[in-house]
């Protein structure tokens, strides 16, 4: 069973699957430890972690190594973002079977200029529909396994418009697209419209402080959403985190209190710890 056959299975199933996003291998391996089904690497936490805004200032080769690392570390599948495809049809082939290497189970392509910019900021661009089909297009003949998820995002919907976004989304599926991401829906209505008016699989970004209405989960799933990804949940907690924990040392001069928090090995087997501590004395002695 690939990740990417494990993928389909669960957006096989009638309930909405629930992706997390992480950036880093412990952050991927907190969303499995928390019974997520997918996790979701999200190119905002990755640029992030490498002291960048989303401003696509990241290659395609640190992107696909950052989706590797995430995949490594955990057994659930992993989508992650692939900005524009880095380029126009031949870099988009190289990203495919890049991420697909990484063991990365799906990724989505969107229809930005380069540099693109995080979805929920104004000031973006889209190249015209016939390029991002063509894109979609290369990106689904270059996967070497027909299961791996090729997803459509369009960011059309700023600049032109509800009914140009989901034309878009709907061109994408006719070329063979996956799954189709409509991103930065300004209301709820529009929300609600977008699964009925693309009438093919759709995924939802759900972006604290993002253009797009806060919504449940279960809202989501009755809107027929198939997807649902949380890139800010856990780059937001950990920033909201370490600012408070970063102050309070500055103002007081005195560290954390030990007492009632996890230990450092308790730390290091939430990393795997265990399975290294048995490989230290397995290889000693003959088997």
């Amino acid at each position: 069973m690939t990740p990417a056959r494990t993928l389909r299975d669960l957006l096989a199933r009638p309930e909405i699957t629930v992706a997390p996003g992480a950036y880093d291998g412990m952050t991927a391996k907190m969303v499995e430890a928390a019974g997520f089904p997918c996790v979701y690497m999200t190119g905002a936490g990755a640029s992030a972690a490498r002291g960048f805004p989303d401003y696509g200032l990241l290659g395609m080769s640190e992107m696909a190594d950052a989706a590797g690392v995430l995949a490594r570390s955990v057994a659930i599948p992993l989508v992650a973002d692939a900005d524009t495809g880095y380029g126009n049809e031949l870099n988009v082939t190289r990203t495919v079977r890049e991420y697909e290497m990484r063991g990365v189970a799906g990724l989505h392509i969107e229809d930005q200029v380069a540099p693109k910019r995080c979805g929920h900021l104004d000031g973006k661009e889209v190249i015209p529909c016939e390029q991002f089909v063509a894109k979609i297009r290369a990106a689904l003949h270059a996967r070497r396994d027909p299961d791996f998820l090729v997803i459509a995002r369009t960011d059309a919907r700023a600049m032109l418009g509800l009914d140009e976004a989901v034309r878009r989304a709907r061109a994408a599926l006719a070329a063979g697209a996956d799954m189709v991401f409509v991103e930065a829906a300004q209301s709820l209505e529009e929300l609600a419209s977008i699964p009925r008016l693309v009438q093919g699989p759709c995924l939802l970004n759900i972006v604290r402080g993002g253009k797009t209405p806060d919504l449940g989960l279960a809202q989501a799933q009755d809107m027929g959403y198939r997807l649902a990804i949380l890139p800010s949940l856990l780059i937001g907690a950990a920033a909201s985190a370490c600012e408070q924990a970063l102050s309070a040392l500055k103002a007081t001069g005195q560290p954390p209190a030990s007492a009632g928090t996890p230990g450092v090995a308790e730390r290091f087997r939430r990393l795997g710890a265990a399975e290294w501590d048995a490989l230290r004395t397995r290889f000693q002695t003959a088997q």
